[in-house]
C-alpha cells in the first residue's frame, strides 16, 4: 500500500527517511558535499577553488570518517529518499574553546542536495540532528554559518535556533587570502516538563 501524504493532491508521498550513515555511503556524501558547496559558496569562495573539489578523494575521508571517528559521540546522518543519498549532518561535541564538551553539542555540517532542496530533507536532518545530540547526553547545541547566509539562517531560527553573540573569521590559507566570516547560532536541547509536571 503506498502512503499518500495530506495536500498532496493524492500524489503518493516518497519514502524519506533519516538514519546514521555507514562507510558505504561515503561516495554519495561526497557528491551532495561537492554539488552544494560549489552552490552555496559561489561568490564567497575562489571559483578555482571550488572547482579543485573532488568527490573521489573527499569520499575517502568521509570512509575513513565513518569507519574510525575520532570521538565516540561524533555522528554522521544521511537524509535519504528511498536508497539515495539527499543530504547529510554530521554531529558532535562543540570543539569552540568557550564550550563545555560535556554539555555543548555541535552541528558541524547540516547540507541537503542543491536539487533536492524544499522537500524536507533539511528539516528531517535538524530534527535528527537534535534527537541524536539530546541521545548522546548534550543539552546544548550550536551551529556555526557565514554572516551573510541568509536562508540558512531563517530556517535555523524557524526552529527555535538564536544567535549567541559569538562570532569569528576563518583564514582558509592562512595567508589572508579568503577569509569567511560567521555567526554561531544555538538552541537549548533540554525537553521542558509537561505541563502540571
Amino acid at each position: 500500500m503506498t502512503d499518500v501524504e495530506p495536500g498532496s493532491g493524492g500524489r503518493p508521498s516518497a519514502d524519506v527517511s533519516v538514519r546514521i550513515g555507514w562507510a558505504d555511503d561515503a561516495p554519495s556524501i561526497a557528491e551532495v558535499q561537492v554539488r552544494a558547496w560549489r552552490r552555496q559558496y559561489d561568490g564567497v569562495l575562489p571559483a578555482a577553488l571550488l572547482e579543485q573539489l573532488d568527490p573521489m578523494q573527499l569520499a575517502g575521508a568521509w570512509h575513513a570518517s565513518l569507519n574510525r571517528p575520532q570521538d565516540a559521540r561524533n555522528r554522521v546522518l544521511v537524509a535519504l529518499e528511498r536508497s539515495a543519498v539527499r543530504g547529510f549532518a554530521v554531529t558532535g561535541p562543540s570543539a569552540d574553546p568557550d564550550s563545555d564538551p560535556v554539555a555543548d553539542g555541535e552541528v558541524a555540517e547540516l547540507t541537503v542536495d542543491p536539487d533536492q532542496t524544499r522537500l524536507g530533507h533539511g528539516s528531517r536532518l535538524m530534527q535528527a540532528c537534535a534527537d541524536t545530540l539530546r541521545a548522546d547526553g548534550f543539552s546544548r547545541a550550536t551551529m556555526w554559518l557565514t554572516v551573510d547566509d541568509d536562508a540558512r539562517r531563517a530556517f535555523l531560527t524557524g526552529a527555535g535556533w538564536a544567535p549567541d553573540g559569538a562570532h569569528r573569521e576563518l583564514d582558509l590559507h592562512g595567508d589572508g587570502s579568503v577569509r569567511v566570516k560567521q555567526v554561531r547560532l544555538h538552541t537549548d536541547l533540554r525537553v521542558a516538563d509537561p505541563p502540571g509536571g
